[in-house]
C-alpha cells in the first residue's frame, strides 16, 4: 500500500476553491497513466484513459480534492483573524486546535479559540456555552502585521499529522483525499486491464459546498456510468445505536446506495455486489440518510448516467481525527480495479 501518497495528500492543504496544491500532486502522480490530463475551467483536473475500441462506453470515478477547512473574512485592528467556513464544520469540536493560515506570501501557524473567558474566570453557565463557528478568532503571534501578510479570502486548514496506529490511519482530510489516492492507484493497479472502456478520472473541485466541480466535468464528459469515490459515516463507536452505524470499519468498502443527492442504480449495485462476492472482497452495504457526494452529479448530467458510491467508512468525520480501517480502504481499491477490468473486448457488464 502506497502510504506514503495518501501521506502526502492528506497534508497538503486545499479547501473549496483553492485545491491548485492538491491538483498539483495528482498531476506529478499521473502523468503517465492516463493519454490525457487536463484542468478545466473550474479547476477539476480530467484524466481520460482511452479503449481500444470506438463507442466504448464512458466510466468517470469522481474524487473531490477539497477538505473542509475557512476563508478569512476579517482582520482587526490587532491582527486577528476572523473566518467562514466552507464545509461543515461542528463548533465542538473546534476548540483550542492548531491552524494553518494559507496566503500569497506562504504558510503561517496559528491557533484557533472562541472569543471569551478561560477556565480560570469564567462561570459554570458560561462553560456550558458552545460558540458559534462565528465566534472563532485566529491568533498568528503577529499582532498588527498580520494585515501586511494576510488578505480577505486567503484560507484556513487544520495543522494535523498524518498518523498510522495500528490497523488505522488517521489524518485531517481523509475526507477525501482517500478517493483521489484510490483514482490514482486503482488505474496504476490495473495496468493494462479495462481497455474496453474509456476510463475518466476526475479529481473535482468544491465538493464540500455543492457538488460544484462534479457537476461542470459530468456535464463535459457524459459518461454512461458514473462511480462515485468517497468516505462515508462509520459511527461503530461507543454511544450511537447499531441502527445509526452506517457502516462498521473493518467489513469492507461501503456499496453505497443512498443518500440526500442521489440513488444509485439499483442494476449498477448488484452487478459491483456480485463481483465483490465472486473475488471474495468484503463489503457492507451503505445508506445516509443526509449528505452527498459527487455520484450524483454524474448520475444527472446531461441525460443521465447509471451511478453507484464506492466509499471507505470513516470515523469521527469533519475532525482532524478521521479515522479509517486499512483493509477497507484495500477492499475499496480491489473492487475498483476488479469492475475496471471486467470492461474488456466486450461491454458485458452493461447488457
Amino acid at each position: 500500500m502506497n502510504t506514503d501518497l495518501l501521506r502526502r495528500l492528506c497534508e497538503m492543504p486545499g479547501v473549496p476553491g483553492h485545491e491548485e496544491r492538491v491538483r498539483d500532486l495528482i498531476t506529478s502522480e499521473v502523468e503517465c497513466l492516463f493519454e490525457s490530463v487536463e484542468t478545466d475551467p473550474m479547476g477539476t483536473l480530467l484524466c481520460r484513459r482511452d479503449a481500444t475500441k470506438k463507442d466504448a462506453p464512458k466510466i468517470m470515478l469522481l474524487c473531490h480534492m477539497d477538505e473542509i477547512g475557512f476563508l478569512v473574512s476579517h482582520i482587526d485592528k490587532n491582527g486577528f483573524l476572523y473566518v467562514l467556513p466552507v464545509g461543515g464544520f461542528d463548533p465542538r469540536n473546534l476548540f483550542s486546535r492548531r491552524v494553518l493560515v494559507c496566503t500569497d506570501q506562504g504558510d503561517f501557524k496559528g491557533v484557533m479559540n472562541p472569543g471569551g473567558k478561560p477556565v480560570h474566570i469564567s462561570s459554570p453557565e458560561d462553560r456550558k456555552k458552545i460558540p458559534e463557528v462565528g465566534e472563532f478568532f485566529i491568533d498568528l503571534g503577529m499582532g498588527k502585521a498580520a494585515h501586511d501578510i494576510v488578505k480577505v479570502g486567503d484560507y484556513v486548514v487544520m495543522d494535523e499529522p498524518f498518523l498510522e496506529m495500528g490497523d488505522k490511519f488517521v489524518s485531517k482530510a481523509l475526507d477525501n483525499r482517500i478517493a483521489c489516492w484510490l483514482g490514482i492507484e486503482a488505474i496504476r493497479a490495473l495496468g493494462d486491464k479495462g481497455r474496453g472502456a474509456e476510463i475518466h478520472v476526475a479529481f473535482t473541485t468544491q465538493e464540500e459546498v455543492g457538488l460544484r466541480g462534479a457537476r461542470t466535468s459530468a456535464y463535459a464528459i457524459k459518461p454512461d456510468i458514473g462511480l462515485g469515490i468517497d468516505v462515508t459515516l462509520s459511527c461503530d463507536t461507543p454511544g450511537i445505536p447499531d441502527k445509526d452505524a452506517t457502516t462498521i470499519q473493518g467489513k469492507g468498502f461501503g456499496l453505497h446506495v443512498r443518500d440526500s443527492s442521489f440513488i444509485a442504480d439499483k442494476r449498477l449495485v448488484g452487478e459491483i455486489e456480485a463481483l465483490a462476492i465472486k473475488k471474495k472482497i468484503p463489503y457492507q452495504r451503505t445508506m445516509l440518510a443526509s449528505g452527498g457526494q459527487d455520484g450524483a452529479a454524474a448520475q444527472q448530467a446531461a441525460a443521465g448516467a447509471r451511478a453507484v458510491g464506492i466509499t471507505v467508512g470513516t470515523r469521527y468525520i469533519h475532525t482532524v481525527t478521521e479515522m479509517i480501517e486499512k483493509d477497507d480502504l484495500h477492499a475499496a481499491l480491489d473492487i475498483l480495479v476488479a469492475y475496471l477490468g471486467e470492461f474488456q473486448e466486450t461491454d458485458q457488464i452493461l447488457s
